[in-house]
């Protein structure tokens, strides 16, 4: 299971865990044990997540009941049971033309895309390689002017040459404090939101909502984009199969995911 340091059951009062690559299998389903853990958990639980809104209901169809979510790295805070954005924090349309501009001029292969309408639609250039998704609300763009005639809550920029660890160093670099970048693909695929948008600061926004503070949170991740939550948490928890870059802020590990390592945790944590 890897380390865990006992605490008081009543210190933690809210759990917060990334979805993919954390919560749910390689095969993106959750496991029965993950499954049966969340059902008896006694705090609520919130995924927090790099995914848009279209991409929860592959989630929520395998619970009894959705669960609130922090999408698009903190971008937008989402009830599921009202359907209700609560909260968007978008690139605006200037900033968006500033970044394209700024990342063409300094990336000469890349290839870039947009989350609008809160992450209910996804526009890309006709570059951009949609691998998966067949969707209406997925589409080409028709001109370049269109990529920024509208606000979005994520700017994606990708790379078919660089190393993906590299590229998101050279994307952070050229923008520097005009926004912020991070990755959750194992790919050369760059996650770009308006500055001071992230996972942590979506889910203090909410927690601040309930009452909730920091120390009172458990999270789970496994990619650069979880390090603000881990580092935001009271306690910050890194999955076995978890990027290096965060493991180095975590203060403990757990299994992997396919070996159901947040439903491990939770369980001591807990005793459940």
């Amino acid at each position: 299971m890897g380390s865990f340091r006992p605490v008081a059951a009543d210190t933690f009062r809210l759990v917060a865990s990334d979805i993919d690559g954390t919560l749910i299998t390689s095969e993106r389903t959750l496991s029965p044990r993950t499954l049966d853990v969340l059902s008896r958990v006694p705090v609520p639980v919130v995924v927090v997540t790099g995914r848009p809104l279209r991409w929860l209901a592959q989630l929520y169809d395998q619970l009894p009941a959705p669960l609130p979510a922090v999408c698009a790295n903190g971008a937008v805070i989402y009830d599921p049971h009202t359907d209700e954005v609560l909260r968007a924090s978008p690139l605006p349309v200037e900033l968006l033309l500033e970044v394209t501009k700024t990342l063409r001029d300094a990336v000469p292969d890349i290839s870039l895309a947009v989350e609008v309408e809160d992450g209910r639609a996804f526009l890309h250039e006709d570059t951009w390689t949609i691998r998966w998704e067949h969707d209406h609300r997925v589409r080409v763009i028709a001109s370049p002017e269109e990529l920024t005639s509208v606000p979005a809550v994520k700017l994606l920029a990708r790379s078919s040459t660089a190393d993906p660890d590299d590229f998101l160093e050279l994307i952070s670099r050229t923008l520097g404090d005009q926004a912020e970048a991070t990755r959750s693909s194992s790919s050369a695929l760059v996650e770009i939101s308006a500055a001071g948008v992230t996972k942590a600061a979506g889910l203090a926004w909410y927690c601040e909502r309930a009452g909730i503070t920091a120390d009172q949170v458990v999270a789970f991740g496994d990619m650069p984009n979880d390090i603000p939550l881990l580092s935001w948490a009271g306690r910050g928890v890194a999955v076995g199969n978890a990027h290096p870059a965060l493991r180095a802020v975590a203060d403990d590990t757990t299994g992997t995911n396919d070996a159901d390592g947040v439903a491990a945790y939770l369980s001591s944590l807990f005793n459940l």
